[in-house]
């Protein structure tokens, strides 16, 4: 059966947020329903109506939504992560997954030099010495990025993002991807080598991988002993790529020296023992929000899903 529908028809909801831009664009051809603060309950009770649903990290589209969705030809993630959305279900149901996997690339990419050099500087703590009228500077000395090694676990899009900048500041990179050729992680500007080697010549440690059953808990107790002693993490992937008790406990055994988080494995955080700890700085899932970086995510996604109820191919296929 076509998923071909009258452009009349189509009904498009939109859950947590999207640039006006990118609404706009919609509105010429469909009935957007924006619903920035809707339930898991309210989802269900109102998906029987919809032909396309957009969401970012907030939505969960559970196999329950996809159970109670009678019209639903696709769902579109204003990102990179799908890790919220239930793809066994979506394919169950013949619906189609799309992302923008271009739209953030280097809003995370800068993200993730911007936790580097607060944690090599100690900014946070700096700053915040300041403005309690203290001055620190004979307790606070850094490290210098220049000549470190930047092991990159994930030679994607962002990930060749950060080796290109790594570069500029003199860094040398040691790359791992499991679905990408060493000549291809070679032509990024790494040096090719496999997990285990990665981890053993990094100075630094930065993860760009997606959360996937072969991902999560990559970063465990028994790596963190493979690494040298007083490497520093920065993590601007997926909370759960990393095992936080095993961070924890290599943080407060000195085998990390200090690590730098922008996810967590359970969001939003309350009383993390990791957000609390000396040896951190953290952020709360921020490093895609920048302006430019949602307007393109948002634009990306709107002709994305507009492209699939028009039953043609989308260019980000996921699922």
């Amino acid at each position: 059966m076509s998923n071909k529908a009258s452009p009349a028809s189509w009904t498009i909801m939109i859950t947590d947020g999207l640039h006006a831009s990118a609404i706009a664009i919609m509105e010429k051809t469909a009935a957007i329903q924006n619903k920035p603060d809707i339930s898991a309950d309210d989802l269900i009770k109102a998906i029987p109506d919809v032909d396309a649903l957009i969401v970012r990290g907030r939505t969960k589209v559970t196999a329950d939504v996809f159970a109670a969705a009678s019209k639903l030809k696709v769902v579109g993630r204003a990102g990179v992560g799908v890790d919220n959305i239930d793809l066994k279900a979506a394919k169950d149901r013949n619906v189609i997954v799309v992302n923008a996997p271009q739209s953030t690339s280097v809003a995370v990419a800068e993200h993730t030099f911007a936790l580097l050099l607060s944690l090599a500087r100690q900014v946070p703590l700096a700053d915040a010495g300041l403005r309690r009228g203290e001055w620190l500077k004979k307790k606070l000395e850094g490290f210098e990025l220049s000549g470190k090694t930047l092991g990159v676990i994930g030679m994607g899009r962002i990930g060749a993002h950060v080796v290109t900048r790594a570069a500029g500041f003199g860094m040398t990179c040691v790359g791992y991807d499991p679905l990408i050729s060493a000549d291809e992680v070679a032509k990024r500007g790494a040096k090719p080598a496999d997990l285990d080697a990665l981890l053993q010549q990094a100075d630094i440690l930065t993860l760009h991988v997606p959360l996937t059953p072969e991902t999560r808990g990559l970063i465990n107790a028994e790596r963190i002993a493979k690494m040298k002693k007083g490497v520093y993490i920065v993590c601007t992937a997926r909370g759960n790529v990393i095992d936080e008790a095993a961070l924890l406990a290599a943080l407060d055994s000195g085998q990390i020296a200090g690590a730098a988080l922008d996810v967590f494995a359970v969001e939003p955080v309350v009383d993390s023992p990791l957000v609390k700890h000396p040896k951190t700085v953290c952020t709360p899932h921020v490093a895609a929000q920048t302006g430019e970086a949602q307007v393109r995510a948002a634009r990306d996604i709107a002709e994305e899903i507009l492209t699939v109820l028009r039953g043609e191919a989308p260019r980000w296929r996921v699922a």
